[in-house]
């Protein structure tokens, strides 16, 4: 089972040798950032900052920065684990016989007890601070050398719809700008944004909240593509196998938060302000983010348990941490994009593409125009519609494997039938995008071509060696003398000359 709490999977990440505690002094203000970034880019551990200079929590970053540190988060052997959970979900089979029907009885009980259950007291309020609420008393990081200030970095910011009252959870970037007030980040097409919008259009004041730390589920479930309306939070529930738990916050009390978070900040924003200026921002694209108008977060209080952890991210051109929760959405969600686009086998999200820029997708081609199909199909499809470039592939082509895939681009595409451009929405940080958050996107299919689309050659057939050929030069491997430099299973690539 996941852990309950941020402090208990510190524990779990130590006893695994996961996590290296540095005791000396360290500077919120960059220094932070380059030890992370070069421990990110070497595949390192977990880090906890014990002294934070002109803080006295300390700070714990690159928590899950791996496969495996993610998927102890998670509590599942693998991404794809739960990703066979969420088919389950979408696609539940109904039971025939009696015997069905008593064995299927926990799978209903467990989506029946879903619900957040919303608690009197919570750790996360053993320490309460209004009048006398700092943020700059948190050892908030000023993560690159020309950004706008210190930034809350990986905190679930909690809000909720004014008319239907559903909960949104997002993780959005917020600048300190002052002890009680911060710029809240969130662009044109998140929720929050949403909920804003609906608060600005009713005149009213839109309560929220910053979750810092709670169940080991919660940056991830707060990172989810959900569909609009969805509870972040039930699929929370959904990750950790029991109810969250939530507590109201003292002084926005419509707004619930995880009663084992770490740090809380909460507060209000006042849709009638005048926006403040935040950023530049160094971000996961590997450029600054150029500063812009977003709306002010007035804080009313701090609350925090009596020693708490603060936790922090830092991103820029990967791989870095947050490249293991697009991985794990990559997996997780496959059933999903599978709903939309039945025709996907599988997909991948290549680690230079930053998440929205390139997309590798396999089908299995059955009729002419398929890939195009499929392409329009994603790009109408929650965060997919963002993606710049997708490539669209066989089903024998290994789409985890760039370079299988630009081999296939290289030898089945002729540019001019094989590629199409559309207009739509793009990523508010693609700042190739001649207007903010609108451009272009490219298709490229290299699929093998069928009658039907455009002028097509006779298709050639790709080399294969028989299997009798295959199988005869794998059992005699050892005579030929090569075992010592070439297992008997690898193939002429792994040949290295001296």
């Amino acid at each position: 089972m996941p852990a309950a709490d941020l402090q208990t999977f510190v524990v779990e990440l130590e006893a695994r040798g996961w996590l290296k505690r540095v005791a000396v002094e360290v500077d919120p203000v960059l220094e932070i950032t380059e030890i992370a970034d070069r421990v990110m880019k070497a595949g390192g551990p977990a880090l906890l900052f014990e002294r934070v200079k002109g803080a006295r929590f300390p700070l714990l970053i690159n928590a899950f920065g791996s496969r495996e540190r993610m998927c102890l988060a998670l509590g599942c052997g693998s991404f794809e684990e739960i990703a066979q959970r969420v088919r389950n979900l979408l696609r539940p089979e109904l039971p025939t016989t009696l015997l069905e029907k008593l064995r299927k009885l926990p799978e209903l009980a467990q989506l029946g007890n879903l619900s957040p259950k919303v608690v009197r007291r919570g750790v996360c309020q053993e320490v309460v601070h209004t009048g006398d609420a700092d943020l700059f008393a948190l050892p908030a990081l000023h993560c690159w050398p020309q950004d706008g200030g210190r930034y809350l970095t990986l905190g679930a910011v909690f809000t909720k719809n004014p008319e239907t009252k559903d909960r949104n959870i997002g993780m959005y970037r917020v600048q300190l700008l002052e002890p009680r007030l911060a710029a809240m980040h969130w662009h044109v097409h998140h929720d929050g944004a949403r909920h804003f919008r609906l608060y600005q259009r009713a005149g009213q004041r839109m309560p929220l909240a910053i979750a810092l730390g709670g169940p080991a589920v919660m940056p991830y479930a707060a990172t989810c593509p959900l569909p609009p309306g969805m509870d972040e939070c039930v699929f929370a529930s959904f990750l950790q196998g029991q109810p969250l738990e939530l507590v109201p916050c003292v002084t926005q009390p419509d707004i619930e938060v995880p009663a084992t978070a770490e740090i809380v900040v909460e507060g209000y924003i006042d849709p009638a302000e005048e926006f403040v200026l935040e950023g530049p921002f160094g971000d996961h694209t590997g450029f600054y983010s150029l500063a812009d108008y977003y709306p002010r977060f007035h804080v009313t209080a701090i609350t925090h348990r009596r020693e708490p952890l603060f936790p922090a991210t830092i991103v820029g051109r990967p791989p870095m941490e947050d490249y293991w929760f697009g991985k794990a959405t990559e997996r997780i969600f496959l059933p999903l994009v599978q709903m939309i686009a039945p025709d996907v086998l599988d997909y991948d999200l290549p680690q230079f593409g930053c998440f929205h820029n390139c997309a590798f997708v396999q089908i299995q081609k059955e009729y002419p125009y398929q890939a195009r199909k499929v392409m329009h199909a994603l790009w109408g499809a929650g965060q997919m519609a963002l993606t710049k470039i997708i490539i669209v592939v066989d089903e024998d082509v290994d789409v985890h494997d760039p370079d299988d895939v630009l081999f296939h681009v290289c030898a089945n595409v002729d540019p001019r039938r094989d590629i199409e451009f559309v207009q739509g929405p793009v990523d508010i940080l693609d700042h190739a995008a001649p207007v903010c958050g609108a451009g272009s996107k490219m298709g490229i299919d290299a699929t093998r071509k069928l009658p039907g689309e455009g002028q097509v050659r006779s298709w050639p057939e790709a080399l294969r060696m028989s299997a009798e050929i295959r199988d005869r030069v794998t059992r005699r491997w050892a005579e030929y003398g090569l075992a010592a430099i070439l297992p008997a299973s690898g193939g002429l690539s792994a040949v290295r000359s001296p």
